[in-house]
């Protein structure tokens, strides 16, 4: 069996990746596509240990800190899960990946991303997305979006929710010059529109890479 395809999901906080992910795969899976989706930090039993850390803002963390955590997840989180379920002819979808170390330890936190670019090339052993989509909305209205879902039930602000707005606007530029630099790759999408035409473009854009 071919190696399959390797998708990933990013944004800023309240994007709604998590979202798509789960209703992406589900479309996915009813075309009869074998779907695997994980998550960054997370996606392995070392590497939820580590998003209790990394997340947690009562831990106060070096920003060289916070970036070797997200590091050693991602070293785990490719040898453990993406390269078994790659080789297997699955198509990955994760939400976040290395694009979100850059964009928020790089670009937001000010980490030299020549230095992180070297430091994911070995955490994540050469592994590349195949295909990335940034699910771009103004950094106000995904963390409006992220205090509702708290309102709701959901926890605690963690350590990215919490920042300035300053921050998240930073961030957000990562993001968009990542995609600038790189457009064979990835593919930003307007994360303001209703859910399913975010999901049906990603799901169109996934299919036509496919059949090319």
């Amino acid at each position: 069996m071919g190696r399959g395809m390797f998708i990933t999901l990013e944004g800023v906080e309240g994007s709604g990746k998590t979202t798509q992910s789960a209703l992406v795969a589900e479309v996915l899976r009813a075309a009869g596509r074998a779907v695997s989706v994980t998550h960054e930090p997370g996606g392995t039993r070392a590497g939820e240990a580590i998003r209790a850390i990394f997340l947690d803002a009562a831990i106060k963390l070096e920003v060289a800190a916070e970036l070797l955590l997200v590091l050693a997840d991602r070293a785990q989180h490719v040898r453990e899960k993406l390269r078994p379920a790659l080789q297997a002819g699955e198509i990955v979808i994760s939400d976040r990946y290395s694009d979100s170390t850059a964009a928020y330890q790089g670009y937001g936190r000010g980490f030299d991303l020549k230095l992180l670019e070297d430091l994911n090339q070995l955490a994540s052993d050469g592994m590349r997305p195949d295909l990335t989509f940034v699910l771009d909305c103004p950094a106000e209205i995904g963390l409006e979006r992220s205090r509702a879902r708290r309102g709701s039930g959901a926890d605690r602000p963690d350590r990215f929710e919490g920042e300035h707005i300053e921050f998240h606007r930073r961030v957000r530029d990562g993001f968009l010059a990542i995609a600038r630099a790189e457009p064979g790759r990835v593919i930003v999408v307007d994360a303001t529109a209703p859910r399913a035409v975010v999901t049906a473009r990603v799901v169109a854009e996934i299919n036509a890479r496919i059949a090319s």
